[in-house]
């Protein structure tokens, strides 16, 4: 009796497991889906734990932010409404202990809030070090702050000392345990100070040419509380659209981004490229493997059709033997996923809360989305045509040879695995560069291999080789243009996995460098902002007087862009999202006859002192759609003031140095305009004969604020480092992936190499010939193999630097050499491994099995 359909199905699946036949199909899929579940858990347990703690982290239900005093307006009708509100005023400065204490000072993030502080949220408090937290709300009393512990320390100051912010003394009252709102990280990159708003005027640090975040939290009440913070977003925002108020946004549930999701941005666009790569890798592993295994199933197909077996029963029963496998992979997958999510979680320790929520569903779900569309999508196709083999194979062997799958099989199985991999980047020029980069890749490798196999056809004996070369390397060129079909895929296959893996050295080494280049020998590691005037050659009299002789020194004025060429400038007005926030925002102006030595004028001239001339940087000038001759209008403080682009300048972010912008090129702008002063330069070393050089400095001008970039960086630096971290960690699942199609590669022609070099030692080849023709086959093709994927990611790498994580980077010329040694090694170690069995084959076997 002829088995049903399952039981066939059954029957062929246990068999092909315990001979090994789908090792390499599980494999892939199992890597693929491990690797985009971690990933995939990790951002829905980081997602929940946000939109959990969202009312924490913005300190309200909404918020009002803006770069000036937000109109009394605001405040008055939320009230009116019923919503509690409170205020907060932040910006950093210099906090300085006493002279009795050591007068040392420290840049510190100072927090000004009203006595509502926080609206959501607990802020808890410790009396001393040590001591048990506490909750509290409402503002410090008057004439006290609340600290980090880091300013005691830093400080030398204890509960109930002095802290000297400005021009004020204010009681050390606490220290600060938990502040709900304040962000991520290293984004408050100083201690905070915790003050009654109420004590801000006597501190004089705001001054009109400052840079300071005001914020005003707003909380509904009671059971229509929700409905009524909805209502009133509604009226702020047209509010400020009818009144034109610039600078003013809204922050709520639904609008806001906290600062810890903006930290995380790029560790997740890593994160995803990583994984991206490997669910590639899986596929063109799946597709050669799948291509094998069909091969080596044409016989028994065969043989079925000769018992009776008709097609639509072996197609079925492939498909439930590959969807049973899809099954198994994936599962597999998703449970080292889910396992493995907890290593991003303690990788990133200190980015993100600890007590994050519980992985949700989803991730798993599409986990087994994933790895069903890989092997049903790519690995079913050439296995179905096992359904089409003619009976008349088991006396004819060269009938029923396996096609390639129709163009429209292949297009379907890409396109929908594409639109899962844009899903899972979550970045639609992330994804369409790493796909679109890779589809092209595929395409050019298979050209240039194609073109590369028939130049070697040519050179065959007697073509360029002629008969001087070595009898190895003439079977070995033989042997490759003998099959131009199977080279072409090798190639090409050997190639992608390549790609992928240089890649991802690249991002490791030469990108991730990009992005974080360290401070340059000579540029300056202090920046210090809020000099007066009146305050300005005092200052640069102290910094000479410390040996101090170079440092740049630009005046530094506040103003927003109201018009351009006489038309009112709004961020509606523009489609491009950072457009639309540097209209928005308030830029830092200078002005200078002298242009600055580290900007390179690209377009137009700098004319010293010319009136109504304006400079501005290309990049700015780009994202604006601006260009020379345009007019540009600027509101600074209620006065309104006009210029005419003349030249585009090249500025060097990476220098370290003070740049803007946008510039006046005259050494004098009309006295009315509220104007500071902004410094860079290098500190001079600690000696013993001049200690405290940042502190006299605060002591000497109280109200300016010193930012050291160098420790800045670090702490950016110590962040980066958990997120490369993370990605390493990430990438060995994209390793293997890229090992397994090396050996999908190398091992698909294991069968007609084995037939092959059985004939040749029947005429007399010896073993150590036969060895020496495959090794010099492997390491030709994986030495092609190498340059054409590093090439390929030498063009991926510069896109997705630019485009993607939108830092410069420089490709490295010696990048394909280097690739070719590695695909040459790569391939013959992958060669060594799964062809080593063919040539240990005895002859009478390979030739029995092929009579067979």
């Amino acid at each position: 009796m002829a088995p049903g359909l399952w039981s066939l199905a059954r029957r062929q699946l246990g068999r092909d497991f315990r001979a090994g036949e789908l090792r390499l199909l599980i494999v892939a899929v199992m890597l693929a889906v491990a690797a985009l579940t971690a990933v995939g858990f990790f951002a829905d347990r980081l997602n929940n734990g946000l939109a959990r703690d969202a009312r924490s982290l913005l300190g309200g239900d909404a918020i009002v932010a803006s770069d000036q005093p937000p109109p009394e307006a605001l405040a008055e009708r939320a009230r009116s409404k019923g919503l509690l509100v409170a205020r907060t005023v932040s910006f950093p400065s210099m906090g300085r202990a006493p002279d009795a204490r050591g007068g040392a000072s420290r840049l510190v993030a100072v927090k000004a809030v009203s006595d509502g502080y926080p609206l959501r949220g607990q802020l808890k408090l410790r009396d001393a070090p040590g001591a048990p937290e506490r909750s509290a709300r409402g503002a410090p009393p008057r004439g006290s702050v609340w600290v980090d512990a880091a300013i005691l320390d830093s400080l030398n100051l204890r509960i109930g000392d002095a802290l000297l912010l400005g021009d004020a003394s204010l009681t050390l009252a606490a220290i600060i345990a938990v502040e709900p709102d304040r962000g991520a990280g290293f984004m408050s990159f100083a201690p905070r100070a915790l003050l009654h708003e109420d004590d801000l005027p006597a501190t004089g640090l705001v001054q009109p040419a400052s840079r300071v975040s005001f914020r005003l939290a707003l909380a509904g009440q009671g059971a229509g509380g929700d409905g009524a913070v909805r209502d009133y977003v509604a009226w702020a925002e047209a509010q400020i659209a009818a009144q034109g108020w610039r600078g003013l946004r809204l922050e709520s549930l639904e609008s806001g981004r906290p600062e810890m999701r903006q930290t995380l941005d790029r560790a997740a666009k890593f994160l995803n490229l990583v994984a991206l790569l490997a669910a590639l890798l899986a596929a063109v592993a799946v597709a050669i493997a799948a291509r094998d295994f069909a091969n080596r199933h044409l016989d028994d197909c065969a043989m079925l059709r000769v018992l009776g077996q008709s097609q639509r029963r072996i197609a079925g029963a492939y498909a439930l033997e590959f969807a049973a496998v899809g099954v198994l992979a994936s599962v597999l997958g998703v449970l080292l996923g889910l396992v493995f999510h907890f290593v991003f979680v303690a990788l990133l320790a200190g980015l993100v809360d600890a007590a994050l929520p519980a992985p949700g569903v989803w991730p798993a779900v599409f986990g087994l989305g994933v790895g069903l569309t890989l092997l049903l999508g790519f690995g079913l196709p050439p296995v179905l045509q096992l359904a089409q083999v003619p009976p008349l194979r088991v006396i004819r062997r060269e009938l029923g040879e396996l096609k390639p799958a129709s163009i429209g099989v292949l297009l379907a199985g890409f396109v929908g695995f594409a639109a899962l991999l844009l899903a899972v980047a979550s970045d639609i020029k992330l994804g369409l560069i790493t796909v679109g980069g890779f589809a092209v890749a595929v395409a050019v490798f298979a050209l240039l291999s194609w073109l590369a196999v028939s130049l070697l056809r040519r050179a065959v004996p007697g073509g360029c080789l002629g008969t001087s070369a070595p009898r190895w390397l003439v079977l070995a060129t033989r042997q490759v243009a003998a099959r131009p079909a199977f080279a072409v895929l090798q190639v090409s296959a050997l190639s992608v996995g390549l790609l992928a893996l240089v890649l991802l050295v690249l991002l490791r080494t030469d990108l991730v460098a990009s992005w974080r280049q360290a401070t340059p020998p000579d540029a300056p590691d202090r920046f210090v902002i809020n000099v007066q005037p009146e305050q300005g050659d005092a200052f640069r009299q102290q910094l000479r007087t410390a040996g101090v002789t170079r440092f740049d020194w630009y005046p530094m004025i506040r103003g927003r862009l109201v018009a351009v060429n006489g038309q009112p400038v709004k961020p509606e007005s523009y489609a491009d999202a950072r457009a639309q926030r540097l209209v928005d925002r308030e830029f830092n102006l200078s002005h200078d006859a002298a242009l600055p030595g580290h900007n390179q004028v690209v377009a137009g001239r700098w004319q010293a002192e010319e009136q109504g001339a304006l400079s501005v940087e290309a990049g700015l000038a780009e994202t604006l759609g601006l260009k020379l001759g345009d007019r540009l209008r600027f509101d600074i403080a209620g006065v309104m003031q006009e210029g005419r682009i003349t030249s585009l300048r090249q500025v060097d972010w990476g220098s370290m140095r003070a740049n803007f912008f946008v510039m006046f090129p005259t050494s004098k702008l009309p006295e009315e305009l509220p104007t500071s002063y902004i410094a860079a330069f290098r500190a001079p070393p600690s000696q013993p004969g001049q200690p405290g050089f940042d502190n006299a400095l605060a002591k000497a001008f109280p109200n300016i604020t010193s930012v050291d970039v160098s420790a800045s960086i670090a702490q950016v630096q110590r962040v980066l480092d958990q997120v490369i971290r993370a990605v390493e960690f990430l990438f060995g699942f994209t390793l293997a992936t890229g090992l397994v199609v090396l050996f999908a590669a190398v091992t698909a022609t294991r069968e007609q190499r084995a037939r092959e070099f059985a004939v040749m030692r029947a005429l007399g080849a010896s073993a150590s010939l036969l060895a020496r023709v495959q090794r010099a086959e492997l390491l030709g093709v994986g030495a092609l193999a190498g340059v054409l994927a590093s090439v390929a990611a030498l063009a991926v790498g510069w896109a997705l630097a630019r485009y993607a994580f939108e830092f410069s980077w420089s490709a490295p010329l010696w990048v394909p050499l280097a690739g070719g040694a590695a695909g040459a090694l790569l391939a013959l170690a992958a060669g060594w491994w799964g062809l080593r069995e063919v040539l240990r084959r005895p002859v009478v076997e390979t030739l029995r099995r092929a009579a067979d």
